[in-house]
């Protein structure tokens, strides 16, 4: 290496950095030169082969090979900037930002229901999705030939457990730990083979609730669901029961309210009959009691239970059950 080559080297790698148009070639001299296995560490480790007298001259070369060189590849960055705004990208433009999330029907519905339960005395509980048969079925005086226990209806698992089909279950587990009073709402998400259409889905979220004591009556459970219906739907709101069958409540009833859109006197929404069903609702059966070591001649309860999708759909207008989860951000926004 000579004092001439190294010279040669500088005027050569000061022309290719001005000649550069952009960051990838401003890089390549960068690396070309500069880098660990470029020319300047190259020429830095011929120095000691240089003869005694040319070594000191060789160096200030090489210093100033790498100053000027550094000094060029810093001056061109701003020119590559702009060329990448020239070719399509403006700097100057302000942020978009992110658009505010907003909370889902129901999880709306549901964080509602626990409100308005929570200031009638109720607390939520929670319990497994996957459950025995015991607890799903057989606990809730469900006999084994109801159809409801048939594959065609419920999701069976290998082992014998199952998905549950409502969240009855967690009653049972309640009631199995804990002593009376017992006052607990149960949301969570339950699953059926239901062929999916409009108004029906394999999986969907109910609220069930439970109240066991000493002498309560089926006016409580009246007036606990009236108080609901109208602080959820509106004051107007007009609740009637209708007899009906639950394995699990003796008696049994169906809770219906009169539609809050046409006030009674029939519409698309209520079909015309002026009333919407919305619960299936009746005294804790005996039977369910004596299985969780519960004395049915002490104690009594209500027990009731709706559906989350349902009542969305009702509150917000929404006719089909599908679009609440489709993940449309079109249709999510409106509830911003």
């Amino acid at each position: 290496m000579t004092l001439n080559e190294i010279i040669e080297a500088r005027d050569r790698a000061f022309q290719e950095a001005e000649a550069a148009t952009d960051a990838a070639a401003l890089e390549a001299v960068r690396v070309r030169y500069l880098g660990r296995k470029g020319q300047l560490p190259q020429i830095m480790a011929c120095l000691r082969e240089l003869p005694p007298e040319q070594r000191g001259e060789a160096g200030r070369l090489a210093n100033e090979f790498k100053q000027g060189l550094v000094e060029r590849l810093d001056n061109r960055k701003p020119q590559d900037t702009t060329a990448a705004a020239a070719s399509g990208f403006d700097y100057t433009l302000p942020g978009t930002g992110c658009k505010p999330g907003t909370v889902h029907p129901v999880s709306r519905v549901i964080a509602d229901v626990i409100r308005i339960f929570g200031r009638l005395g109720f607390t939520v509980a929670d319990g497994p999705d996957i459950e025995t048969r015991y607890h799903n079925f057989e606990a809730l005086n469900t006999p084994a030939h109801h159809p409801s226990l048939d594959a065609k209806d419920t999701f069976w698992l290998d082992g014998g457990g199952l998905l549950r089909t409502q969240t009855s279950p967690v009653q049972i587990r309640v009631m199995e730990r804990q002593s009376p009073p017992v006052r607990i709402i149960t949301p969570g998400r339950c699953y059926r083979r239901d062929t999916t259409d409009a108004t029906h889905s394999a999986n969907f979220h109910q609220v069930e609730g439970l109240y066991v004591d000493r002498r309560v009556s089926l006016a409580d459970l009246k007036g606990t669901l009236a108080c609901f219906m109208r602080e959820m739907m509106g004051p107007s709101v007009a609740v009637r029961f209708r007899p009906h069958f639950f394995p699990f409540t003796e008696p049994s009833v169906e809770c219906d309210f009169s539609c809050h859109l046409c006030g009674g006197s029939g519409c698309r929404v209520c079909k015309h009959s002026g009333w919407i069903e919305i619960a299936g609702a009746g005294m804790v059966d005996p039977r369910v009691f004596r299985k969780v070591g519960y004395d049915p001649e002490v104690f009594s309860g209500y027990a009731f239970g709706m559906g989350v999708e349902r009542i969305a759909m009702i509150q917000y207008g929404i006719e089909d059950i599908r679009m609440l989860y489709e993940n449309d951000v079109r249709f999510l926004e409106q509830f911003r």
